[in-house]
């Protein structure tokens, strides 16, 4: 046990002793963020956006009514929806949520507790940006039905 504490002292002192190997400086802390060297359609920065969420019933929650549930729009008639109808208008990019939301329709007792997309859609605050909106909204409702599509929008400020 002694000859053991005997070494391990031996290897301390000769550790103290060598001298470590010249190192390169060490390097300044980074300074990159996380913005991007922009272009016209994806500034690193940029005023005058809004992000715009659109909200579109797809089918009633489970437990609803036979003739409602016939009502449901399928995953392949939402992707063709976006495909025609929205992707061409916002090729850039969108975001899509699945949801759950509700609504009373006029004159109802109790509200629609509905299956929900969410299309968000971050574009410029111009006339013909809000235009495609409003186009978006009407084709839904002519190939649906719908009575309405929720539009909200508020002003952000983006960086790509």
């Amino acid at each position: 046990m002694k000859s053991y504490a005997v070494l391990f002292a031996l290897v301390l002192a000769a550790s103290g002793c060598a001298t470590a190997a010249p190192t390169a400086k060490p390097a300044p802390p980074a300074t990159a963020t996380a913005t991007l060297q922009g272009d016209a359609a994806r500034p690193d920065a940029a005023a005058g956006w809004v992000r715009s969420e659109l909200y579109f019933g797809v089918g009633e929650e489970s437990g609803a009514s036979e003739r409602r549930q016939t009502d449901a729009i399928t995953d392949t008639q939402w992707r063709a929806f976006l495909d025609k109808q929205v992707t061409p208008r916002f090729p850039d990019g969108l975001t899509v949520f699945d949801a759950y939301g509700q609504w009373l329709f006029r004159g109802a007792a109790e509200p629609n507790r509905l299956r929900t997309k969410v299309l968000v859609v971050l574009h410029e605050n111009t006339p013909q940006r809000r235009a495609d909106i409003e186009a978006i909204r009407l084709a839904w409702k002519q190939a649906t039905g719908h009575q309405s599509v929720l539009w909200a929008q508020q002003a952000v400020e983006v960086s790509f």
